[in-house]
């Protein structure tokens, strides 16, 4: 009621609290015709979301920040993905690494911010995202990424051990022959076994590379596990490097 009285001429803040708002004020009976532009951040704002307000009469944007950095992207008419800010340097790294995804590849999104009062070198956000091709049509020059994807950090706890992306990669990188890895976890709680799936352009029926890759898991984590060499190509683009695929049930 409050905000109907006070006429807003828009809104800035989180989308499910303004679909709060917009539910609250339908069931009262309250129009809120003065509220026709948002500004979204701080939660995923999925285009159902955004299709639902806008047959709410609300036009809503998404932005993409953080507490350290700020604005980091935003969104434009188009639609398509989120323009980044002018003073942020963007790289996408691969999950438990520092290491830049090729483009299009979802990655973490990592921040270089050079402003004097509070300078970021290489920020780490924790969240997943990819660079999307080519510029806006709206006329924007600057690089876009995808959106929010995801979170990052996938650490997860196998027969009571911690398994991070990180120890992923370092065993990645003892075999030049692979390209990529994802380790499924499967199972169910106290029952559970994992298999790398690697991307390599070797022969699938390299059982003496299976074997090496098979060792190196059990030097890094301390558990065994079992290896499946796949094309390249054949992963998931998600930026997983670990996937829960357990049953909690």
């Amino acid at each position: 009621q409050a905000m109907a009285e006070l006429q807003p001429a828009g809104y800035i803040g989180t989308p499910s609290f303004l679909k709060i708002i917009l539910e609250k004020a339908a069931e009262m009976g309250v129009a809120l015709p003065s509220v026709k532009k948002a500004l979204v951040s701080g939660e995923a704002f999925p285009p159902s979301l955004r299709d639902w307000m806008t047959a709410q009469g609300v036009d809503a944007y998404q932005c993409y920040a953080t507490a350290d950095v700020g604005l980091i992207a935003y969104e434009t008419s188009a639609r398509q993905g989120l323009v980044l800010d002018e003073g942020v340097i963007v790289e996408i790294v691969r999950p438990g690494t520092g290491d830049p995804v090729p483009e299009g590849e979802v990655g973490e999104l990592v921040i270089t911010s050079l402003n004097p009062d509070y300078p970021l070198i290489r920020f780490g956000t924790g969240d997943l995202s990819a660079i999307l091709a080519g510029t806006c049509p709206t006329g924007r020059t600057n690089q876009r990424i995808k959106g929010w994807m995801g979170r990052a950090d996938q650490t997860t706890k196998v027969r009571g051990m911690f398994v991070h992306p990180g120890q992923v990669a370092e065993v990645v990188k003892r075999f030049p022959a692979v390209l990529k890895a994802r380790l499924v976890v499967q199972g169910e709680m106290a029952n559970d076994s994992m298999a790398l799936h690697v991307e390599t352009a070797s022969d699938s029926s390299s059982e003496t590379l299976k074997a090496q890759i098979a060792e190196a898991i059990r030097d890094v984590t301390k558990l065994r596990s079992d290896v499946l060499l796949v094309a390249p190509g054949s992963l998931n683009n998600d930026g997983k490097v670990i996937e829960d695929a357990r049953s909690y049930q």
